[in-house]
């Protein structure tokens, strides 16, 4: 097993895990890192230092890794030999955020001269805390960098906050924010796609685009984070981050490099040339929906009031449907349509580039004919899919959907990499283009924050709609009355 470098600069590296014995790294960052280290992108001399308020010797430690983390790494993928390795470079550290004594001993565990790497895996609201005392325990230097977990803020003035807070001690060159969505492969293989692909450019825009779908859909219900969840919804938690990411890398223009800011400069412009929606609009282009008892996985689940630490008369959403326009020449009267939820039929998360019919209807119109679609399947499957009509056999000229797979999985062979992996590996070595800049952020904010606001304003309930099922009927309603309906 031949390791890389330590870090981009050559030191060697102290990555530092606050929310260490949480839910997210016991599920996702220490099994990202093992994946990490088994295949030689993290130096044996690197080490992990999770930190939390139990008061665990080294020992307790390991146990609570192998009972809550080690089940999360696929059986093809675990080596005993490289698990024990690996357990070697974690530590765990006692630590109470509130406590400035507790910084200092993190600061007596952290190397001297190490690249370190912050992991903020805590609620937002302790973000500013956390960075005040690293600062003030020496431990914030040139090198340093920090990873800000989402949600960033619930709002545009908290996000402000936030970024305000955080940059007082961190250079923005020196922030990650991190959304894993812009870790998943395919969503990095759309940028090669769209800007690498001659064939594909000059059709995408209008008048050639009729519309495009974005769909980021969960089987699973609250859970857990009921307590979170009710006070941020499917607009805080899922559209003006993860859906809005997604929207700006279909749509930006070239950028004038790969490097980090020309991209997201691109970025950066789709999300303020996004058109501000008044009190009208909200009322008629936007769909807010909170799950009712049905059945899921051939198993009955209960309504989002029935969740444990939802109040009975919350009018949180759990599902968003929406139709944007972005106000330039490429996109013009191009309706974006995106929708999110919770207790959905199943969980899936896809792009729908759906283009214009031809002008002048040549061929007999086939029941069940449609449109040519490219379709970027993001999960469960990677897979991209162009639906394009067919002759059907036979004397006459019916037409036929079909569509030209290209199918990742089979199509390369080599490993591909898990989102939170990448990401993690991104940082370790410098690279900021996958993560959000802080105008971006903001950007962000200021378009979503109106809608949130309209909903209050409106004060109407959620609509309905069944676990199990694609959302409520007026999610279908909002396509069907622009000639369109979602892709299922």
């Amino acid at each position: 097993m031949t390791h890389s470098t330590e870090a981009d600069n050559g030191l060697p590296l102290d990555m530092i895990i606050f929310g260490g014995m949480g839910d997210l790294a016991m599920r996702k960052l220490l099994p990202a890192l093992y994946m990490a280290f088994l295949h030689g992108n993290l130096a044996p001399t690197t080490r992990i230092l999770s930190t939390g308020r139990q008061d665990f010797d080294r020992e307790a430690y390991l146990a609570h890794i192998e009972a809550n983390s080690r089940s999360f790494i696929a059986a093809s993928n675990f080596n005993e030999k490289t698990w024990d390795g690996f357990l070697k470079l974690l530590e765990y550290v006692r630590l109470d955020v509130q406590a400035a004594p507790d910084f200092s001993a993190l600061a007596q565990a952290s190397r001297a001269g190490a690249q370190r790497v912050f992991y903020l895996s805590t609620a937002p609201s302790l973000f500013t805390t956390i960075c005040d005392k690293l600062a003030a325990s020496g431990l914030v230097d040139a090198n340093a960098r920090v990873v800000l977990e989402k949600p960033l803020g619930t709002d545009l003035s908290s996000a402000i906050a936030i970024n305000e807070d955080v940059g007082r001690h961190f250079a923005e060159s020196q922030i990650y924010r991190i959304d894993h969505y812009l870790g998943k492969e395919t969503v990095q293989n759309l940028m090669v796609l769209r800007f690498g692909n001659s064939i594909l450019e000059p059709l995408w825009r209008a008048p050639n685009i009729a519309s495009v779908q974005i769909t980021v859909a969960e089987e699973v219900g609250v859970g857990s984070r009921a307590g979170f969840y009710d006070g941020a919804g499917a607009m805080r938690d899922m559209v003006q981050n993860h859906l809005l990411q997604l929207l700006c890398i279909v749509a930006m223009e070239p950028p004038t490099s790969l490097s980090p800011d020309a991209v997201r400069d691109e970025k950066l412009k789709v999300l303020r040339s996004l058109r501000r929606m008044s009190l009208a609009d909200i009322a008629r282009d936007t769909i807010r929906g909170q799950y009712i008892h049905g059945v899921s996985g051939n198993q009955e689940v209960p309504g989002y009031h029935e969740e444990k630490n939802v109040p009975a008369d919350s009018k949180t959403e759990t599902f968003v449907a929406l139709r944007a326009f972005i106000d330039t020449w490429r996109w013009s009267k191009v309706p974006f349509y995106l929708r999110t939820g919770k207790r959905m039929a199943r969980r899936s998360s896809k792009i729908v580039v759906e283009f214009a019919n031809p002008p002048f209807p040549l061929f007999p119109q086939t029941a069940g004919a449609v449109a040519n679609r490219l379709v970027i399947e993001l999960q469960p499957e990677e897979a991209i899919k162009l639906q394009i009509m067919a002759k059907q056999p036979g004397s006459g000229m019916e037409m036929q959907q079909v569509a030209l797979n290209l199918d990742l999985q089979s199509a390369f062979q080599q490993r591909r990499a898990e989102a939170y992996e990448r990401l993690l590996i991104d940082v370790v070595r410098g690279r900021l283009t996958h993560f959000m800049r802080r105008d971006e952020l903001e950007a962000a904010w200021e378009w979503a924050d109106p809608i949130i606001e309209g909903w209050q304003t409106l004060d109407e309930k959620p609509h309905p709609y069944a676990a199990g099922s694609w959302g409520p009927a007026e999610a279908f309603a909002l396509l069907a009355r622009d000639g369109h309906s979602w892709v299922e």
